[in-house]
C-alpha cells in the first residue's frame, strides 16, 4: 500500500493553490487605493481633450474660432450645422462625408476578415501540424514584423501596376485596376501587412491549447479541418476578437495605405482622406474637423464596446495557468 506523507500532501496543496494565490495578490494590488486613484487620473486626463472636441463639434463656427471650448458652459450656444455640413454639404469643400464613410466600411470589413481567416489557419498549421521546415517558416513570419511598412509600399505598388517579370517572362501580369476595383489592392495590402503580427499573436494562443483535446479528436477520427472548426475556433474566439479590434482600428484610422493604393477620389477614398482635406488649403476651416472627427469615431466605438468582454479575455488568456 502506498502512503502519502503530510509534507507531500501539503506541497501538492500549495502547488495546486499557487496560481490562485498569485491571481489574488495581483487583484489585491490592482484594487488598492493608489491604483484606483491612478486609474481615475489617467482616465480624466485622457477624456478631457475628447470631451472638449465633442463640445466644440456642436458650437457655431464663430464661437469655435473666437474662444476655447470651456466657454460653452458660460455662454452656451449649440448647433447641428457642423454635422450637417460635413455629412451632407453641397460643396466639395464643405464635407460630404457620407460617401467616404461607406468607402471606409468597404475597405475595413474585408481587411479585417481576410487576416483573421488566414492568420488563424496559419497559426493552427504552425502549432499543431508536423511538416518539414515548420519552425523556420514561423521564424521567418515573426521576423517580418521588423520590416517597416513604408519600405513595402513601393514594391507592392510596383507589383500592382507592373506585375512580376523574370528574365523577360511575365510571372504575374499587371493588375490594371481602376475605379472601385482599387479596393482589391487595399484589401491585399492590409492583409499582407497584418499577417506577421496576426500569425504571431494567434500562434501563441493556439499553441497553448491542451494537447489532450487534439489527441482525443484524432482518436475519434477527426481530420484537421474538423478539429480546427469544432475545437480550435471556439476556444480562440477571445484572441480573434482582440486581434480583430486592433486590425479594425488600424485599418479604419489608416491614411497612408488607403491614399496610395485607393487614391483620393470620392469613389474609393476612405474617411481619413476626406478628414485631412476638411481643414482647407490654408487650415482656416478646421471647425469642421471637430464634427468630422466624431463621425469617424462612431463605428470604432461601437465595435470596441460590443467586443470589449472578448477583448479583455483575449488579453488575459494564457497569463495564468491552473
Amino acid at each position: 500500500m502506498t502512503t502519502t506523507t503530510p509534507v507531500a500532501t501539503a506541497g501538492a496543496a500549495v502547488s495546486a493553490d499557487s496560481p490562485r494565490t498569485a491571481v489574488g495578490r495581483v487583484r489585491k494590488r490592482l484594487n488598492s487605493p493608489i491604483a484606483t486613484a491612478a486609474s481615475i487620473v489617467i482616465a480624466v486626463v485622457w477624456t478631457i481633450p475628447t470631451f472638449g472636441l465633442l463640445v466644440s463639434s456642436f458650437r457655431p463656427e464663430r464661437q469655435i474660432k473666437g474662444n476655447g471650448w470651456w466657454n460653452a458652459f458660460t455662454d452656451p450656444q449649440f448647433t447641428l450645422q457642423n454635422y450637417q455640413d460635413v455629412l451632407f454639404g453641397r460643396s466639395s469643400s464643405s464635407g460630404q462625408l457620407a460617401s467616404y464613410f461607406i468607402n471606409s466600411l468597404v475597405i475595413t470589413i474585408p481587411s479585417v476578415l481576410f487576416p483573421l481567416a488566414f492568420c488563424s489557419l496559419a497559426a493552427y498549421a504552425l502549432a499543431w501540424m508536423n511538416f518539414k521546415g515548420r519552425d523556420w517558416i514561423y521564424i521567418s513570419i515573426f521576423a517580418l514584423q521588423i520590416v517597416p511598412l513604408q519600405m513595402a509600399l513601393v514594391p507592392l505598388l510596383s507589383f500592382f501596376s507592373r506585375g512580376v517579370t523574370l528574365g523577360g517572362i511575365t510571372l504575374l501580369p499587371a493588375w490594371g485596376l481602376t475605379g472601385s476595383e482599387k479596393y482589391i489592392q487595399v484589401w491585399f495590402a492590409h492583409t499582407c501587412f497584418a499577417l506577421p503580427l496576426g500569425v504571431f499573436l494567434l500562434h501563441n494562443f493556439v499553441s497553448q491549447l491542451p494537447k489532450d483535446l487534439f489527441e482525443a479528436a484524432r482518436v475519434d477520427g477527426a481530420s484537421h479541418p474538423r478539429i480546427f472548426r469544432t475545437i480550435v475556433l471556439p476556444l480562440i474566439t477571445p484572441s480573434l476578437a482582440a486581434f480583430g479590434i486592433f486590425q479594425f482600428l488600424w485599418v479604419w484610422n489608416d491614411l497612408l495605405v488607403a491614399l496610395i493604393f485607393a487614391g483620393g477620389t470620392k469613389e474609393t477614398a476612405p474617411l481619413t482622406v476626406r478628414l485631412a482635406e476638411l481643414a482647407g488649403t490654408r487650415g482656416n476651416e478646421w471647425q469642421r474637423l471637430t464634427s468630422g472627427a466624431f463621425v469617424s469615431i462612431v463605428v470604432p466605438l461601437i465595435v470596441f464596446l460590443s467586443l470589449q468582454r472578448y477583448f479583455v479575455r483575449g488579453l488575459l488568456a494564457g497569463s495564468v495557468k491552473g
